[in-house]
Order: structure tokens, then sequence, then C-alpha cells
């Protein structure tokens, strides 16, 4: 009874990364601009720092620390993949900061990844910010733009109630 008064619970998700905003579709690999993880935006970042997009808990940083999974406290999960086809680098170029398990708190930092090694060893630097559970999920609002790390928010999800 009066479901109709309760608000939309909304997740603000802010770049992890700073640089130029892409919309999902446009990620040089099929996984990703399929939608098969999930659907996001991307980031071709200009700065390795790489931070968190809100407050949650990270769930899993891969062992070569090419990507990181959060967990909000609204059950929104997200994955931060730091580069196209980077598992291959076998770790070389990333440096893990955070841990799993750690309760993060929005701009925290995550990982910090070498831009310049990774791309001299000829991987795309260009990074998927993905919710991968979009079931939960009733509307995504992506931006567009120039962003920077841990300030500009990248999407905003309502979550379904």
């Amino acid at each position: 009874m009066f479901g109709f008064l309760k608000k939309s619970i909304e997740v603000y998700i802010v770049a992890p990364v700073s640089g130029k905003l892409m919309d999902i579709t446009e990620v040089p690999d099929e996984v990703f601009s399929a939608k098969m993880v999930g659907d996001g935006v991307a980031i071709e970042p200009n700065n390795g720092l790489v931070v968190a997009p809100c407050n949650g808990t990270i769930v899993q940083i891969f062992n070569t620390n090419h990507a990181v999974a959060m967990k909000t406290k609204e059950g929104l999960e997200i994955l931060i993949h730091l580069g196209i086809d980077t598992v291959k680098l076998k770790g070389e170029g990333f440096r893990r900061i955070a841990a799993v398990g750690d309760e993060v708190k929005e701009g925290d930092p995550l990982i910090e990844m070498d831009l310049e090694t990774i791309k001299s060893l000829g991987k795309s630097t260009i990074t998927p910010i993905i919710i991968t559970n979009p079931q939960i999920t009733e509307a995504m609002e992506k931006k567009n733009g120039i962003v920077e790390a841990g300030k500009d928010n990248i999407m905003v999800i309502k979550i379904k109630r």
C-alpha cells in the first residue's frame, strides 16, 4: 500500500579514471560493445590512477590487477576493466592499492595503471565500467564528455524497488 510514495533509489557512479567518456558500444572488444558482460560506459584514460566510482565493497581484484569488481549497499555490481585484452599482460603495468573486502568511499584509490607501459605492450587502455547485474536496474542515464576521476558523474542508475 502507498507504494507510489516510495522514491526510486538512485546510485551515482563517478569516473574511476580521468579521460574521455564513451558509450560501451564504442569499445573495440565485442564482449563489452555487445553488452555481454552488462551495460555501462567506457573511458579512454589520460591518467593512470583508478579510484572507487562510488561507496561499496571490493568483492574481487583479478590476480593480474587488470579488473576490479565492487558491490554497493543497494546491491549494484560494478566491474572496472582496466584496458582491453590486458589480462595477457599478467599484471605488468598495474599496481594494486586496495584489497578484496575493503570498504571504499567514492574517490578512494584502487589501482595504478602505467598507461605508457600498457600501450607499449600493444594493448588499449580504454576502461569499461560495467553494471554486471542490470536485472536490478530500472533505468540508466549515461553521461558523455571529458571526465575527472572521483569527481564527475558518468552514470545515474535507478534501482528497482
